[in-house]
């Protein structure tokens, strides 16, 4: 177990430090030497786990979507709510965020190795087909549609954000995003129920950090 477990600190220690060098440089220019250097530790340690920049390159885009960084919800439109929101909190100082943005919008290199919106499309879709069941979302919703939709705008958004604000004013353009969509998919019964104010992902990630202390998670739908 305690072998399994450096491996893991191990992994994780290399997709930070490409994370790091790919938000900076792009994939391009990232050199296998220079993450390396970064990761500070050995070729073998480093080519155990990737055995090249392409498989590197995979795993930040496999380390975007993290269910450590949000809370299960009743709601789970709200759940879908947490979810963007504390992304929107998180990406101006996740070196791996950061880095899947890069990765993703490279037009070249993301034939190799992907991008990371298909995954979030299909958790958006999964959560919305989830709140459909549950009575949450109009009749007639298509989820998958609602999730190509979103993350569509969601790209267009951040880039905006980072053109303009550095990111400062994400939180802010993502509420106003979901408060766009939300009317015209949801239930009245549960849009009157739903949290998208800009300071959302903030409390969220606070509750996140309480409940690893120790203390309990909020209610449910809170």
């Amino acid at each position: 177990m305690a072998q399994q477990e450096r491996a893991i600190r191990t992994r994780r220690a290399v997709i930070e430090a490409a994370s790091a060098v790919f938000a900076e440089r792009g994939y391009a220019a990232a050199t296998m030497a220079e993450i390396l250097q970064r990761a500070g530790m050995t070729k073998g340690a480093l080519y155990f786990h990737f055995d090249s920049k392409e498989m590197l390159a995979r795993g930040v885009i496999d380390a975007q979507v993290s269910p450590a960084e949000w809370a299960p919800r009743e709601l789970k439109l709200q759940e879908w709510i947490d979810i963007g929101m504390t992304l929107a909190e998180r990406i101006p100082s996740d070196v791996v965020l950061l880095a899947g943005i890069r990765l993703s919008a490279d037009m070249q290199g993301r034939t190799r190795f992907g991008s990371a919106w298909p995954t979030w499309i299909g958790l958006v879709a999964k959560l919305l087909a989830e709140a459909k069941e549950q009575g949450e979302v109009l009749p007639h919703v298509a989820p998958e549609e609602i999730a190509q939709a979103f993350v569509g705008a969601w790209v267009g958004i951040q880039l905006v954000s980072e053109a303009e604000a550095e990111w400062g004013d994400l939180s802010q353009r993502i509420s106003v995003l979901y408060n766009l969509v939300l009317p015209a998919i949801a239930t009245p019964a549960a849009l009157m129920r739903l949290d998208t104010a800009p300071d959302r992902g903030a409390r969220v990630l606070a509750e996140i950090q309480d409940s690893q202390d120790g203390a309990p998670l909020m209610s449910s739908d809170s």
